[in-house]
This record gives C-alpha cells, sequence and structure tokens, in this order.
C-alpha cells in the first residue's frame, strides 16, 4: 500500500460563507473540482455527518473517473472532511482519501488549508497517488477561478 499527503494553503478574495458552500452544494462543486480540462456529468452533495459525497469527474479524453465517499465532519463555515474512493477508469477502487479544509475568515478574504491524505492499493495506485499534488494545485485554482464567476 502507498500513500501520498498534500497540504495547500491559499487565500481567497471571496467571504468564507462562500468558500464553504462551494465545498458543500453539488451545485458548486460540479463546477470546478477536479484538475484542468476535467468535466463532472454527475455530482452529489449531502453536506452532514455521513451525507453522500459522489462525483463523476470526466477526463479530457472522455474516461470517466468516480469519487464516492462521505462527509465526515460539518462545521458551518470553518470545517469539512470527506471520506471518499476514488475509482479508475475501469471502475476499480484504488484510492481512498480523506480531505481536510480548514476556513478562516481575514478581513473578507477566506484563508483555506487543505490535508488530503490518500493511500492506494493494486495495480495503477501508484500513478494515480504521483498524480494527486498536480491535481490538488489545479483543483484549487479551479475553485478560486470559480469566485469569480457570479454565483
Amino acid at each position: 500500500m502507498s500513500e501520498c499527503k498534500v497540504a495547500i494553503t491559499r487565500v481567497f478574495r471571496a467571504p468564507r460563507e462562500r468558500v464553504f458552500e462551494a465545498w458543500t452544494q453539488a451545485r458548486h462543486l460540479a463546477c470546478w473540482f477536479g484538475p484542468t480540462g476535467f468535466t463532472f456529468p454527475s455530482c452529489e452533495a449531502d453536506a452532514r455527518p455521513g451525507g453522500v459525497f459522489t462525483l463523476c469527474m470526466r477526463s479530457p479524453e472522455g474516461k470517466d473517473y468516480w469519487v464516492r465517499g462521505a462527509y465526515r465532519d460539518v462545521r458551518q463555515p470553518e470545517r469539512v472532511v470527506i471520506h471518499c474512493t476514488l475509482h479508475d477508469e475501469d471502475g476499480v477502487p484504488r484510492v481512498d482519501e480523506i480531505i481536510e479544509v480548514t476556513l478562516a475568515e481575514r478581513g473578507g478574504q477566506t484563508s483555506l488549508e487543505l490535508l488530503a491524505t490518500c493511500t492506494g492499493r493494486g495495480a495503477g495506485a501508484a500513478a494515480m497517488l504521483g498524480r494527486m499534488p498536480k491535481g490538488w494545485a489545479q483543483t484549487i485554482t479551479r475553485l478560486s477561478t470559480h469566485f469569480s464567476a457570479d454565483f
């Protein structure tokens, strides 16, 4: 079994409540969650402990990668913890991930601290884990761009 941790801190020009909504509402998650070039034909989010977190991330090449899991901790508007499993393009579960997001408001802006702890198993897991740092960096950049849109 392999492991990868990704830690990112970013400041957004958006109130903390808006950043929290982006992590907890499907209509927002489907706009930004995932690496550059991916689209989201399916997204469900029930932001409460035990509530569903499910996305289909479609790659630019048309391959679907499912992320299935649940919210573990939801403290509006300061903290979100999601436990999920990432499936490869064949639908095989490969990576378990715990995503911890902490939000702090500072003068109308929001500081986000993300820690993603990933463990992988089986063929293809090492490659998926190797793409995690770049994928998360792109994902957080997409989140930043999402705030420039009117939502």
